[in-house]
This record gives C-alpha cells, sequence and structure tokens, in this order.
C-alpha cells in the first residue's frame, strides 16, 4: 500500500491526534500516484501509526483519516463515520422546529474536508480536500441511503480547492435541479434559502443559536444588523419584539431576500428599513448624526484569508467595533463577531477592548459566543473553532 514515513520527532502532533501532517513533517512516501489516495502513515522509527489521505498539491500533505491501525479504509468505514455524525445532529438539533443543519463538518466530524449541510429535503457539499475528493462517489452514495434526499447539490466553488489540485465546481449531483429559493425552519422561523448563489452553502447555520439569543435583548428595541445578508438576526429579533430594525449590507440581492424572509414570517414592512451602502461608511454617516441604537448587530465576512492579512483584518474589526460603540444608547448591547481563524479569540478580546477605549465607553462583556454545535470542534482540532462573538452591554 502507498505510504509515507514522518522524519523522526515528528509525530508528536499526530499522537495528539491531530488530523493534519504538514510536507515539511514527512521524510519520505512510497508508491504514491493519485491525488487524494488512502496511504498509511510510519513514524521516524518504522512504527505503524495510521492511515490518511494524502494530496499531492497541498501544504497539508497528509489528512487523516484514522489513528488507530486497525482499521481498514473503504466504504464501509466511511459510511460508519458519516451514521454517526448524523445521529449526533438528532441529539441536538429540535427536528420539530429545526430542519437546517450541518450535517458533516469536515475535521471535526473524522471526514477531512468533507462539509455536508442539509436544508430541509436538499443535501449541500462541499469536497475541500483531495481526500474528500478521492471518496465523492462513496459518500454520495452513503448520503442517498441515509438522507434519501430530493437532491444533492455541490457547492465546491472555493478557492481552497485550487490548493488541493482540484478544479472549483458547482452543481447538481443528485436529483432535480433545487428550487431558485429552498424554503427551510430555523426554531419554528421561516427562511428562504439560495443554495446556488449564497453565501457558504446559502445560510449561515452556525449562526442559529445566537440569532436565538438575541430574542433575550430584543423587546422594544432599535436595532442595527450590519452585515444582515438575508434577514437572520432580524426576523428573530422583530418576532421578540423589536420596536425597528435597520438592516444593511452592501448587496442589493441579499437585502431583497431579507425582505422576502421578512415578509415570509408575516412581518410587516414598517418595523423594518433595508440600507444598501458600506458598512464602514454608513456607521461613520451615523455617527456624524447623533443616532443611536439599542442593539447593534456586527456579523462581517472573514476579514483575514491568511496569517499575512491578519493586521489589517484587526485594524478593520476594531473600525467597526469601534463605530458601533460610540452609536449605542446608554446600556445599549453590541452582537459582535469575527468568523476569520486566524483572528484567534484573545486577539478578537483585545481588539474589542481596545476599541471600548478609544469609544471612550465602558463595556463589560456578557457572554462569549461561538458556533452552533451541529459546527462542534475536537479539542484535537482547535483550528474547527472559528466563529468568535461578544455580547457586550455599554454602560
Amino acid at each position: 500500500m502507498s505510504s509515507v514515513k514522518l522524519k523522526k520527532g515528528r509525530d508528536k502532533s499526530f499522537n495528539r491526534k491531530h488530523p493534519w501532517i504538514f510536507s515539511g513533517a514527512i521524510d519520505s512516501i512510497k508508491d504514491i500516484n493519485t491525488n487524494g489516495e488512502t496511504v498509511e502513515i510510519f513514524s521516524g522509527d518504522g512504527k505503524f501509526l495510521g492511515y490518511g489521505s494524502y494530496s499531492l498539491h497541498s501544504q497539508i500533505s497528509v489528512r487523516v483519516l484514522s489513528f488507530n491501525p486497525e482499521d481498514q479504509i473503504d466504504k464501509d468505514f466511511i459510511q460508519k463515520k458519516i451514521e454517526t455524525a448524523a445521529q449526533f445532529r438528532t441529539q441536538i438539533i429540535n427536528l420539530e422546529t429545526t430542519n437546517a443543519y450541518r450535517v458533516i463538518n469536515a475535521e471535526s466530524d473524522s471526514l477531512p474536508g468533507l462539509v455536508v449541510d442539509k436544508y430541509g429535503d436538499f443535501l449541500v457539499c462541499q469536497f475541500l480536500s483531495a481526500g474528500a475528493e478521492f471518496w465523492k462517489k462513496e459518500t454520495i452514495e452513503i448520503l442517498l441511503n441515509i438522507f434519501n434526499p430530493t437532491g444533492i447539490f455541490e457547492r465546491s466553488d472555493v478557492e481552497v480547492r485550487e490548493k488541493e489540485g482540484l478544479q472549483q465546481f458547482k452543481g447538481i449531483l443528485y436529483g432535480k435541479d433545487p428550487e431558485e429559493l429552498i424554503e427551510i425552519i430555523e426554531n419554528g422561523n421561516k427562511f428562504f434559502v439560495d443554495i446556488n448563489l449564497g453565501h457558504k452553502t446559502g445560510f449561515y447555520l452556525d449562526q442559529r443559536d445566537n440569532r436565538k439569543l438575541l430574542e433575550t435583548f430584543s423587546s422594544e428595541s432599535e436595532i442595527l444588523n450590519c452585515f444582515s445578508y438575508t434577514g437572520g438576526f432580524s426576523v428573530y429579533a422583530i418576532k421578540a419584539g423589536a420596536s425597528k430594525v435597520v438592516n444593511l449590507d452592501s448587496s442589493l440581492e441579499a437585502l431583497s431576500l431579507a425582505e422576502t424572509n421578512l415578509t415570509l414570517n408575516g412581518i410587516a414592512s414598517s418595523k423594518y428599513e433595508n440600507v444598501q451602502d458600506d458598512v464602514f461608511k454608513y456607521l461613520r454617516k451615523l455617527r456624524d448624526t447623533n443616532k443611536q441604537f439599542d442593539v447593534i448587530i456586527l456579523d462581517p465576512p472573514k476579514f483575514a484569508e491568511s496569517v499575512s492579512q491578519i493586521e489589517k483584518a484587526s485594524r478593520g474589526y476594531k473600525d467597526i467595533n469601534l463605530l458601533a460603540l460610540k452609536l449605542l444608547k446608554k446600556n445599549g448591547v453590541l452582537f459582535t463577531f469575527s468568523c476569520s481563524g486566524h483572528i484567534v479569540p484573545e486577539l478578537f478580546n483585545k481588539i474589542i477592548a481596545d476599541a471600548a477605549t478609544d469609544a471612550g465607553r465602558e463595556v463589560h462583556i456578557l457572554k462569549y459566543l461561538t458556533q452552533s454545535p451541529d459546527h462542534a470542534m475536537l479539542t484535537s482540532f482547535p483550528e474547527g473553532l472559528y466563529l468568535k462573538g461578544l455580547v457586550c452591554k455599554v454602560n
């Protein structure tokens, strides 16, 4: 069988059950011909350690499939992993009030590079690594057997594929083409999702619990929802009694779908206002007019795609949070997030603290937030924690 041998002393990460082996840790390879094929992993002294998928192109040369040398990597192995992941979701998701959630969360479900989200009767997949692509045919067959979906749609239209020597791809894998908008239910709220053109796989499923938490602070509140996308936070807020919500986004298409979602939930147009503008610029306009809100939500897109962008991203996060803190009324509440994996929680906390100081506001952190539990991370894979959030109160 194809194999990789690690350099002596470079198996510490493996022994801690971290699923990535970088090219610099590899001493030699043997009989590897196919991108993504399964390889045996040996330590520097020749000990058989486990199995992984080998990438011919990525700096992450091996993504570990099993730390157990007694396993056999085949379709049955993949099926057991998927079944385990699916069963876990039935334990943590209230399927009576929610039918959209993450089924498989890549490395954190011991299926490196594979993401599967469920939107009602449709599944949306991302095959993000060479190994996930290698097992694609078998994975689709297993998903059909377990979920019997109306269709399976692939959203592997992401740049990370190119680092794996794979072309970007988007399209139907099984069943009929999806409707332009798929209706889902989340905590009893209704949303239309565009799985073909929407962000990520169509909807920010990782914010489910945080949207629910917003209800606690929404009653009779005037709320500014920045980077509002298709209005997820806004629907929860207004249904929980918010007096008015301003949706702020640079995308007219997103705001249009937000309006559709608000109407879908029986919300009158008098309860919200849609503003198409650059968030940074519009927050400055509001500051200059002394406008203030009871609650502000900052859920921006990823600012740091790589380590080299951390400094620039930090300035961006500080800028919008400083402006938001100035726009909050006394005892106002800020929901602020970063989905940049390279911005670690400690750095994000410091950014918010610095913003509070420069804004001249006394700020208490009421709660630390993260992604919903269907996006759970392994303790051995800290990279799986990407969404950081804080609920802050201005005194």
